[in-house]
């Protein structure tokens, strides 16, 4: 999800207070529902004519600037220490190609069910650490992976009037791995040791380099038009999904804590539903939604079991 992109954020404001659990709730929804709305300004410049590699380059562009402003307003180092090169460059990497399989996938199905499944990036991080790093899966892993699997046959066929490809269903799950092999660098390499604002912003960074090279080193990156609609789009898709989220997600988690802020995550999926119903024409079928709900209420068990 930048959840494009959010867990990896939660430690980017160390130095913000806690305030009152009503506080934390509602930012947490915030954080949750800003994020969900990565559709609702990437379809607009689709159907601009921008290629998804240059509304990708404006967004993460646009947010590595924002970044960099607060870091300095802060006081916030900029060090990298050199054993941590290496593994932040993949990192970055593995994080741009989620973003850019993530929104390569709004051309080719819903965005409503592309939200849904790339909630599922918490299953294939529980199967990355089983897989790489031995850890154990619990009872509630492996039914939070059986339950994912019937959502997924159900939204791969969700009935008359739903917009799926197999190609599209493709790229979401590759962009969930991507994001759940990102997740587990986090957690384990000497990267992931750096603090929340500068593993954030070199993740940006160094996630250039995907668009660097899909754009040809930027020389086919498409200039933004000088429209109300195009110039409001590049900039809500840096800094509502992006900078709004982050912010907001950090304050809920000191607020609240990390587990009622993974479960307010579900209403990302829903947003992206709503935006797609509500805004772009699609259509939510029965067969559909209840697929929804069954990876929803399964990544919430999964999330609850493993912060627990």
């Amino acid at each position: 999800m930048i959840k494009t992109d959010k867990a990896v954020l939660h430690g980017a404001f160390p130095g913000l207070a806690p305030g009152s659990s009503g506080k934390g709730f509602i930012l947490g929804i915030v954080a949750a529902v800003s994020y969900g709305t990565n559709p609702l300004f990437a379809v607009p410049l689709y159907a601009l004519g921008m290629s998804t590699e240059s509304v990708l380059f404006y967004r993460y562009g646009l947010a590595t600037l924002l970044l960099a402003g607060l870091m300095l307003l802060r006081g916030e180092s900029f060090r990298l220490p050199r054993r941590a090169v290496a593994p932040m460059i993949v990192m970055g990497v593995v994080f741009a190609l989620s973003s850019l399989l993530l929104f390569e996938s709004y051309r080719l199905m819903d965005v409503g069910i592309a939200s849904t499944l790339l909630f599922m990036e918490p299953v294939f991080l529980a199967l990355i650490m089983r897989v790489v790093y031995g850890e154990r899966l619990t009872k509630a892993t492996v039914a939070s992976i059986a339950i994912c699997m019937a959502g997924i046959l159900l939204l791969c066929n969700p009935g008359p009037g739903a917009k799926v490809t197999a190609a599209g269903v493709a790229l979401v799950m590759l962009s969930a791995l991507s994001y759940g092999i990102y997740m587990a660098m986090v957690n384990k390499s000497a990267a992931g040791r750096l603090a929340g604002m500068p593993l954030t912003f070199y993740s940006l960074l160094f996630g250039m380099i995907v668009f660097a090279a899909a754009t040809r080193g930027f020389t086919t990156v498409q200039p933004v038009e000088t429209t109300p609609t195009a110039l409001a789009c590049v900039a809500g898709i840096a800094l509502v999904p992006t900078i709004v989220s982050l912010v907001a997600v950090n304050v809920a988690i000191r607020n609240i804590g990390a587990v009622p802020v993974s479960i307010l995550g579900a209403l990302e999926p829903i947003t992206g539903a709503l935006v797609g119903v509500g805004l772009f024409g699609e259509v939510l079928t029965p067969r559909g939604g209840f697929g929804m709900v069954l990876i929803i209420g399964a990544v919430m068990l999964l999330v609850y079991t493993r912060r627990k």
